[in-house]
């Protein structure tokens, strides 16, 4: 075989899978999004097929030839070539150890739990759900030996959403943040808290919806090729860099929530929108890791879309949606409204400052599920127990409780922690953003093109051309999670005047 052969038929295979891919994500956003309630079993007999036909495409012994190949000459391969090559390999050593009917009984079982966790949501009823949340645990401790069966479970199914990543290095992360946000937080409560009640007026839907039609306009996503959605937890969905949906979720007195999906989902489809054409339908499309694409959203969302330069320049437009709620409104009183620490029941609504102390409940729930040590039919009492110590407050339901985040439906173990390291890689960034470019001038003024730019030019337009650690490097330098806990210092004293 003839080098470009090879590389031809190495584009055929990705844009093969990518093709059962893209079918796959558009059953899942029609089925969150506008399928009727009671639909789930027929996509499941699709989304089980599909799985079987990507497992049978890519796992077959001329894939493993092809790849091998490449591999043995790649030193003749340019890099977007290479890094293909080094990945699928990965994938491929992985994917050929899951026996294929284990990996069609996934795909329809996180379908299915999908669909079983909107109804324990809604009834606030973790018994509904817990029989298949043990059978995904279960499939998740056994997918982990396919994985890296050197590695913990635990340790093994991490790698998978930020890799070299482990339960070691996250302990000490999680510690480092503890040490610094507990006794700040203690501070800040001492404090008398900013007036947010106006936050909770009503806010018609219709009003809201238009409103994120502007905020996506001032985050300068092109609406040619990124849509909005509805759905019961917000998420971002990439088909590539000219298709991506991102949805949100409104409550009509409840206004900053759905900005902040908003946004936060925004930061997401800047990223896949903004990664470089040569990588698209190979395995190099899409955000490298996800504690770097949670960087990116979380970037938007808190460091740009929480500060005051930021809300002083979309205030006036906000007072043309809302006159009525915010005639009495200032642009600080919002700004200090919505950076209120308050230790809360739900994450995606948590303030900066206690937000990685939701993460950790997680982050411990999911340690000792995997391990063996936490029986799934434990999983309120301990989680209830862990809001207590960690944030003081006492969990009323399943729904504000375990039931409230959509991710392990989804198969998603060892996602959670993405979450905080994202936080700390984008505070980091900002650091060195500022050192580089006016941040605050332009964006004072709604312009956030300076911004996305350099993001786009750091982080964005690699896709997965270089490892999570290599574009943290690029992004961050030498990374520190000192560096967010600094930031979480010098906002929040000066925001409670410590």
């Amino acid at each position: 075989m003839e080098l470009n052969e090879a590389l031809v038929r190495l584009a055929e295979l990705q844009k093969k899978r990518y093709a059962y891919q893209t079918a796959s994500s558009s059953l899942y956003l029609d089925g969150t999004t506008v399928a009727p309630k009671d639909t789930a079993e027929g996509r499941g007999v699709a989304l089980g097929v599909l799985a079987g036909e990507e497992h049978k495409l890519f796992s077959a012994p001329e894939t493993g030839e092809l790849l091998d190949f490449l591999w043995g000459r790649k030193e003749e391969l340019d890099q977007p070539h290479r890094r293909q090559v080094e990945e699928l390999r990965r994938s491929y050593a992985q994917l050929t150890r899951i026996p294929a009917e284990e990996y069609m009984e996934y795909a329809i079982l996180t379908n299915e739990a999908g669909d079983v966790w909107r109804r324990a949501k809604e009834a606030s009823d973790f018994a509904l759900f817990r029989p298949v949340l043990e059978k995904l645990v279960a499939f998740n401790i056994k997918f982990a030996g396919y994985y890296d069966s050197a590695k913990a479970p635990y340790d093994a199914l991490l790698n998978e959403y930020e890799r070299g990543v482990d339960m070691a290095y996250l302990d000490g992360f999680f510690a480092t943040l503890r040490a610094r946000i507990v006794p700040l937080l203690r501070a800040v409560m001492e404090k008398e808290p900013p007036e947010d009640g106006f936050l909770r007026r009503h806010c018609p839907v219709e009003a809201q919806r238009r409103f994120s039609d502007y905020l996506m306009e001032v985050l300068g996503l092109d609406r040619a090729h990124c849509a909005i959605g509805e759905t019961e937890h917000p998420y971002t969905l990439n088909f590539n860099n000219k298709d991506v949906r991102i949805t949100t979720h409104y409550e009509e007195t409840n206004l900053a929530s759905s900005m902040y999906s908003v946004i936060h989902e925004g930061g997401h489809a800047k990223y896949e929108l903004g990664i470089s054409d040569d990588v698209q339908y190979t395995c190099l499309a899409g955000g490298v890791s996800m504690g770097v694409h949670e960087s990116q959203s979380r970037f938007y969302e808190n460091l740009i879309g929480r500060s005051l330069p930021f809300i002083q320049a979309i205030f006036p437009k906000m007072r043309e949606f809302f006159l009525e709620q915010l005639s009495d409104v200032t642009a600080e009183q919002f700004y200090r409204a919505v950076n209120k620490v308050q230790p809360s029941l739900i994450r995606t609504e948590a303030d900066e400052l206690t937000y990685c102390l939701h993460i950790m409940v997680r982050y411990e729930i999911e340690k000792q599920l995997i391990s063996g040590t936490l029986a799934v039919k434990d999983v309120p009492e301990t989680w209830n127990r862990l809001y207590k110590e960690y944030l003081g407050v006492d969990v009323p339901d399943d729904r504000r409780g375990c039931l409230q985040d959509s991710h392990w439906s989804g198969g998603a173990f060892g996602y959670f922690p993405s979450y905080a390291l994202g936080s700390a890689y984008g505070a980091q960034m900002l650091k060195n953003m500022e050192g580089d470019i006016d941040v605050w001038g332009p964006v004072s003024r709604g312009d956030l093109s300076g911004v996305s730019a350099w993001l786009g030019d750091k982080v964005h337009r690699y896709g997965g051309l270089l490892e999570p650690a290599g574009v943290v490097k690029n992004a961050c330098g030498q990374f520190d999670p000192a560096v967010f806990a600094g930031y979480l210092e010098q906002k929040y004293t000066e925001l409670y005047h410590l």
